[in-house]
């Protein structure tokens, strides 16, 4: 029997949600850090002779697949060092379709002393061996960027654009660039672009720039410009300073009823918030987990397809090709459920193939999203 997902309740907390698309240059504009990503494949970091290289960054992944997937005008807000690794990644970046006009280049010093470009190792797991990631990216051009650096006033006024997305990695990256997350919000809010933002706490990033507190302090105030939160149940409680029963120390499995009992604290503390969304991830091993999504708009949750068992190919980019998705529902379908489905769906996909961004079309997650479609042969 066909899943049948009930559409269509709550269309009118969705309207006249975004610009329209002939108002605006750009359906989505990112603003984060994009690393050379070098995978070992299926050796491990520490055994490999050679690494496949990619382009990654939490922020820039939900670009990208807004705009290879979906379809959508997409752009980056970023920093890069003008040096063949730059170009390199400004390579990947317009091989998947991404705007780089407000891409800020910063010169080289030679070795890297003042200013490079972010590296991310990263091997896939299995069966008991997690994912490993080892990044190497301090002194980056983009975590040095500063309030001032890119010209808001001209990408979200002149030009403009329907969505703006960014998130707590790159926030975490320095001193300086929560401050550049601000700047940006408040601008694209003054002209009518929807924020979003993914809290993904990373501990190691914040462990320098004043920890857990420092992190609760800066997100709460981005937090105030927001319209769209995405995260999971330890993003909501170390960046926003909220609370979770049922949460387990590694936050393997949460229940449902406390989560939202969260997410209404959440939205009474930011009553800004017009939606908040989480995927909902049981690791079973590195191979095997349960996988679904839930989200808020309009007072109502919406809970997509559980998908038990799902085999884990790479799960690095699941959470931003699952924010893809559901950004993609929110903005061009205007329904809520639509929106969780297709952004698990697309996450499902993305864990399918290697490399941080989704290599699914709309066509593979309109199928999986909106009928019980399985992996039989497409002729």
């Amino acid at each position: 029997m066909a899943f049948r997902p009930q559409y269509g309740k709550n269309l009118k907390n969705m309207e006249n949600l975004t610009k329209d698309k002939s108002a605006a240059q750009f359906d989505i504009v990112s603003l984060g850090e994009v690393m050379l990503r070098l995978d070992p494949g299926n050796d491990r970091i520490r055994t490999a002779r050679s690494f496949r290289a990619w382009e990654g960054g939490g922020e820039y992944n939900v670009a990208r697949g807004l705009r290879k997937c979906f379809g959508l005008r997409a752009a980056l807000a970023s920093s890069l060092a003008k040096n063949e690794v730059g170009y390199l990644i400004e390579n990947f970046i317009m091989q998947g379709g991404v705007n780089t006009d407000f891409v800020k280049w910063v010169k080289a010093d030679g070795a890297g002393r003042k200013v490079r470009n972010g590296l991310n190792f990263t091997e896939r797991g299995f069966g008991l061996r997690g994912a490993l990631g080892c990044s190497d990216r301090g002194h980056s051009a983009a975590s040095q960027l500063k309030p001032g650096d890119i010209d808001w006033e001209e990408l979200f006024g002149k030009r403009g654009a329907r969505w703006f997305h960014t998130g707590g990695i790159f926030a975490a990256l320095s001193e300086t660039t929560g401050e550049v997350v601000l700047e940006a919000a408040k601008t694209a809010k003054k002209y009518g672009t929807v924020v979003s933002y993914d809290l993904n706490y990373r501990p190691s990033l914040w462990a320098d720039i004043g920890g857990r507190a420092r992190a609760v302090e800066i997100n709460s105030e981005i937090a105030k410009y927001v319209d769209v939160m995405i995260g999971n149940e330890e993003d909501f409680t170390a960046c926003l300073g909220l609370e979770v029963e049922g949460l387990d120390e590694n936050i393997s499995n949460i229940d449902v009823g406390a989560f939202e009992k969260m997410i209404e604290n959440a939205v009474k503390k930011f009553p800004n918030f017009k939606a908040t969304a989480t995927t909902l991830r049981k690791v079973k091993s590195a191979s095997i987990n349960d996988w679904s999504a839930i989200c808020w708009c309009g007072g109502k949750f919406y809970e997509s397809k559980k998908r038990e068992n799902l085999e884990i190919f790479d799960r690095v980019g699941g959470g931003d090709s699952f924010a893809s998705g559901f950004i993609y529902g929110m903005m061009e379908l205007q329904d809520p459920q639509l929106a969780v489905e297709y952004g698990a769906a697309h996450g499902a996909l993305a864990m399918t193939t290697p490399g941080d961004t989704s290599t699914a079309r709309l066509e593979e997650v309109k199928r999986l999203a909106e009928t019980s479609a399985g992996a039989r042969v497409i002729r």
